[in-house]
């Protein structure tokens, strides 16, 4: 396709017969070049739609995905002809990452990290279809669908204060439990508190290099230090309400009007009442993440307590930022001079706002929120800050991971999880997966190299490196 590279980690392909904006890609020329077919078509299918703003984005770890690639981001007009689509945020809605640091050494804590992760596999339910420990009945779960985190934290899961370093605050405030499907509520109420399986992890790793001290220092993140992160999302129920209402979409199509080339991409108008039913469950969806990503952080809490002989307090067991990944949200950008409210579709993407916006918790008011990238098993992680050209250039977004390079099926014929296990444990790494399949299919070579995804961020200048992570523990559904 006819793309050509307009700024140092930045490639265009421009605005052509059926699109509406520009496609483009952030990249460095080797991961441009490895990007696969399908992947940059569904960005420029995306470049179609009505009312979209600017351009069509693809981050660096872009890859195909259902509708929107995944590491896809547009921004859509909230007041003008401006339209949502359930296949531009994704079926596991808020598919997000959480990071939880301690005042531990990680080199000291090794030989305890076999009793902890023990522990973790105990207290966390994982795996395809697994049934959380949490038991609530519909209208408790209305009030998680409402109230997210919050509503955890009112539980007795976690802490008040964990809720000022949630993206949010960990609620969406518009959600409407009365949007979501019977079918979906019955999804939701055995997997509350529950990790799932996929890419999903919790992992404990090492900081191994600091690249912004001052800010680091900011997140309460120093060199060497014991964190842990934790990667889930809103489980069957996310997974119900994308396809309830990508349903509903295909049928709207055809009532206003709305023509695309993938009907994979089906929308409405943002406006619509199908657009508004869909965004007020989507946020249910959205909330419901953020619900288990709390449950579960009490949980690690609790762990670390008995292997270590102190409660989470005197372990300083803070979290850093809890942020999104597959979502839809308004918010204020320039357009042409102009500030526009603008829906945002991330899907398989990081908010990453600088400084200075009102989107930050107060406490990182300075410096911008974390946005924090976990690498595939058994690679780095990073956490990064927004810059002002990434507000100008990408939305203020960033990748949301490494990206994958081949399907789960193919990595599963390359390697057996036992091969996986053996060969990460013999680099020092614990690992603990609820199936052999799983591990196979999350093995490193399945995803790009994650230090060039984030190079290819830094050379395009969306986004700033603050700390690199190296895994010592994981947990693995």
């Amino acid at each position: 396709m006819n793309f050509k590279k307009i700024k140092e980690g930045i490639w265009e392909m421009p605005k052509q017969e059926e699109m509406n904006v520009p496609a483009r890609i952030f990249a460095t020329e080797k991961l441009f070049g490895e990007i696969e077919q399908g992947a940059i078509q569904q960005i420029v299918n995306t470049a179609q739609l009505p009312g979209i703003q600017k351009a069509a984005l693809g981050l660096p770890d872009l890859h195909f995905g259902y509708g929107f690639p995944i590491g896809g981001v547009a921004a859509f007009d909230a007041k003008e002809k401006g339209v949502v689509s359930p296949g531009g945020i994704g079926f596991d809605i808020n598919c997000g990452v959480r990071l939880i640091r301690t005042n531990l050494i990680a080199e000291e804590i090794r030989p305890k990290l076999p009793e902890l992760m023990d522990l973790l596999f105990e207290f966390i339910p994982a795996g395809v279809g697994q049934k959380g420990k949490i038991r609530v009945e519909k209208n408790e779960l209305a009030e998680i669908y409402s109230k997210g985190a919050r509503h955890m934290v009112e539980k007795g899961f976690g802490w008040k204060k964990d809720l000022k370093k949630i993206e949010e605050k960990g609620e969406m405030k518009k959600a409407n439990p009365e949007k979501v499907s019977e079918k979906a509520f019955k999804r939701g109420l055995s997997q509350a508190g529950t990790l799932g399986a996929g890419n999903h992890f919790v992992e404990v790793q090492a900081v191994e290099k600091i690249f912004d001290e001052d800010i680091a220092k900011s997140f309460g993140l120093f060199e060497g230090q014991a964190v842990l992160m934790l990667h889930s999302g809103s489980r069957g129920t996310g997974h119900q309400i994308a396809t309830d209402y990508i349903s509903v979409m295909q049928k709207a199509m055809e009532k206003y009007g709305i023509k695309v080339n993938d009907r994979q991409l089906a929308c409405a108008p943002i406006e619509s009442q199908e657009g508004a039913d869909y965004l007020e469950a989507m946020w249910c969806g959205v909330n419901y993440a953020f619900a288990n990503r709390q449950a579960m952080s009490h949980w690690v809490r609790e762990g670390f307590e008995q292997v270590f002989g102190q409660d989470a307090k005197s372990l300083e067991m803070e979290i850093v930022y809890d942020i999104c990944h597959n979502v839809a949200k308004f918010e204020n950008h320039m357009i042409d001079g102009k500030k526009k409210e603008l829906l945002i579709h991330r899907k398989g993407a990081t908010r990453a706002m600088p400084a200075g916006r009102s989107e930050n918790p107060k406490v990182y008011a300075k410096t911008g929120h974390p946005a924090i990238i976990p690498g595939s098993m058994g690679t780095a992680s990073y956490v990064l800050v927004g810059t002002e050209t990434g507000l100008k250039e990408s939305f203020a977004s960033v990748c949301h991971g490494a990206g994958r390079t081949m399907s789960r099926h193919e990595a599963m014929r390359k390697k057996s999880g036992a091969q996986v296990k053996k060969e990460l444990e013999a680099k020092g790494e614990i690992i603990k997966g609820k199936s052999s399949t799983g591990l196979a299919e999350e093995m490193p070579e399945a995803y790009k190299d994650i230090d060039e995804v984030i190079e290819s961020v830094v050379l395009s200048g969306i986004g700033k490196k603050v700390t690199r992570h190296l895994p010592l523990a994981v947990m693995k559904g």
